[in-house]
């Protein structure tokens, strides 16, 4: 079933999203949903935002179509989940596209909806660490399924700076993740995930260097979501396989994830405030050094692959290596970020 559902799937999704974007751009001009030049911008014209719209609308509609083509789908307790709170992120990123929010306001939301998720069974109680030791979470087991889906989310809206890079990086999370599903022989996380690889597939088209339109905080916090949610229901239905359900958004999602807590680091030795935006993350540093938006975007889509090989190396070796190369690797990667964003801190 898996092979013939897994290329209409990713078909469905990538036709839709080449449709919708269009529009998409047409409508972001009509509701005034354009990002103006600013201090922090590397853009220096105009450009529709909210592509998130289009990436949302065609991931959503083709869940719809397979909900009624796969019977083991729609009675998939995470489906409603993943849907409402996709509907969700996705309103809470047009909100915020057009009125700004505040970082608390957003954060505030964010919570609200990882709390929804919860009611719904995304839920994350056990964790198992790579030498096979299962960890109860008990009571801790809601603050850290918040945390999770905080994290990841903002990780996505993080990186989403440049022309590409974090749709691209999305793209190839979907990828790692949807060869989980078929290795674990999981259904749910194959078809949710193909689902997102079409959308930003597609997107990819309208969205990389140079930009016709920008996916916004539409795109980026249902983007991350997806990630984060899909993660989150495989760690209830991978049973055995615990340990490297959450191991694998980690390593996938590792540059992102470093460039976040690299951020946190800076700020804080700087005294200023961890949620206010500012033109220092890694995509910034790297073009300020003098390489060009689309180098910077594909070494990025460069380093994503190469954890994600590792990720699924979790899957088919003795998980001990590839916990061992994961380290090993994260580790220069997070003193290279580092020494980049050296020069912001004092002395």
């Amino acid at each position: 079933m898996i092979n013939y559902y897994l290329p209409l799937a990713i078909a469905i999704s990538f036709l839709l999203v080449l449709i919708f974007t269009p529009l998409n751009i047409k409508l972001s001009n009509k509701w005034k949903l354009i990002d103006i030049p600013k201090e922090r911008s590397i853009h220096s014209s105009p450009i529709p935002i909210s592509g998130g719209i289009a990436i949302a609308l065609s991931t959503l509609i083709t869940e719809i179509i397979f909900y009624f083509l796969i019977k083991d789908f729609t009675n998939n307790p995470f489906f409603w989940g993943i849907f409402i709170g996709g509907v969700l992120s996705l309103a809470i990123g047009i909100l915020d596209d057009k009125f700004e929010y505040s970082a608390i306001r957003k954060l505030t939301l964010e919570i609200i909806l990882t709390i929804i998720m919860i009611l719904f069974g995304f839920h994350i109680k056990l964790l198992t660490n790579p030498f096979n030791e299962v960890i109860n979470l008990g009571i801790f087991s809601y603050p850290v399924t918040i945390i999770w889906f905080l994290i990841i989310m903002n990780a996505i809206n993080i990186i989403d700076g440049i022309d590409g890079l974090a749709d691209g990086i999305v793209t190839i999370s979907s990828i790692v993740l949807l060869i989980t599903g078929i290795i674990t022989n999981n259904m749910f996380i194959v078809l949710i995930s193909s689902i997102l690889f079409g959308t930003t597939l597609g997107f990819l088209k309208y969205n990389f260097y140079p930009a016709k339109i920008f996916m916004g905080d539409a795109g980026s916090l249902f983007l991350g979501f997806n990630l984060a949610a899909i993660s989150v229901a495989g760690t209830a239905q991978f049973k055995g396989a615990t340990a490297i359900t959450l191991l694998i958004p980690i390593a996938t999602l590792f540059i992102p994830l470093t460039d976040v807590g690299v951020s946190i680091i800076r700020r804080v030795r700087t005294k200023k405030n961890i949620f206010i935006a500012d033109k220092e993350h890694l995509h910034h540093k790297m073009l300020q050094i003098g390489f060009s938006t689309t180098f910077v975007a594909i070494t990025g889509y460069f380093l994503t692959a190469l954890f994600g090989l590792i990720a699924i190396g979790f899957l088919l070796v003795d998980k001990r290596i590839t916990f061992f190369l994961l380290i090993l690797l994260g580790i220069i990667v997070f003193v290279l970020v580092y020494n980049l964003n050296k020069r912001n801190f004092p002395k």
